[in-house]
């Protein structure tokens, strides 16, 4: 029964996980692990509130149109 509850947390676990990734809820978390491996200065890391408006300065800066 245990074992069967505690693979039931994993999958749920793991289905969350790759919702988070899909709408993009995870990418400050990605953002914070890759710059943890890249630099050792943390002073140069973007706070939450500020990589959400690069991210949108990143998408709409550009015209993207089929036309």
């Amino acid at each position: 029964m245990r074992a069967g509850l505690h693979t039931g947390k994993r999958l749920l676990r793991s289905i969350w996980r790759g919702v988070r990734e899909w709408c993009g809820d995870a990418a400050y978390e990605r953002y914070l692990g890759s710059r943890a491996q890249r630099t050792a200065t943390p002073q140069c890391t973007l706070s939450a509130e500020q990589f959400y408006v690069e991210q949108l300065n990143r998408r709409y800066s550009h015209p993207n149109r089929c036309c």
